[in-house]
């Protein structure tokens, strides 16, 4: 049985988002063809995602020390733990989020920041860090209102799946797949037939996966 872990990075409903539109299909197809898998769903904009502050700061410290720690640093501090053991758990990661800005919404970064715990995701060696999750897979996908990939001027401004591929690589995972709509907002009569000809190459992604 494969465990999918489904991470909607954008705050939009799914009818709303192109991304979360995209990743629905993909897993659709997929599990049409592979009915034993299951989907955990992580809404990082409703379920709760510490950021890294100083009540996480000083918990971590407390614990390095054996020391008690209070009721604010205790809950962040076991959230987070519960997010790197859900993300350790998973065979495959589906990560569904726009590119706003030539990044990802804050909430990716918070969640990118959560699971990259050394000695759990990655060990720091003489070598340089060495990733310790890599036998899962990944999917990256992403909606864009202009284009990045190819021959695009913009190509050098894109941070999100180039970003989000090389922090899966700190964490070991080679495996990765990006999905993309891109070009959406540039004319907007055009976007649902964007995106349907990237529907169609996740279904043909997802039935090969």
């Amino acid at each position: 049985m494969t465990n999918i872990l489904y991470v909607r990075g954008t705050p939009k409903s799914t009818e709303q988002s192109y991304s979360l539109r995209l990743a629905e299909h993909f897993l659709s197809t997929y599990t049409a063809e592979h009915p034993n898998a299951t989907v955990t769903e992580l809404d990082l904009y409703e379920d709760h995602i510490p950021l890294i502050d100083e009540d996480v700061m000083n918990g971590w410290g407390k614990l390095a020390q054996q020391a008690e720690l209070n009721h604010h640093e205790q809950r962040k501090v076991e959230r987070l733990g519960e997010l790197v053991d859900q993300f350790l758990a998973s065979d495959v990661v589906v990560i569904a989020a726009p590119m706003w800005n030539f990044g990802y919404p804050p909430m990716v970064k918070a969640y990118m920041d959560a699971i990259a715990v050394a000695g759990k995701t990655f060990k720091y060696t003489e070598q340089g860090p060495v990733g310790l999750a890599g036998d899962k897979k990944v999917v990256i996908i992403e909606a864009r209102g202009n284009t990045y990939t190819g021959a695009s001027p913009f190509a050098s401004a894109e941070h999100s799946a180039s970003h989000l591929k090389a922090f899966l690589g700190l964490l070991g995972i080679t495996d990765v797949d990006v999905l993309l709509a891109e070009g959406l907002a540039i004319d907007p009569s055009k976007a649902e037939d964007i995106f349907q000809t990237a529907a169609q190459h996740a279904a043909t992604v997802a039935r090969a996966f």
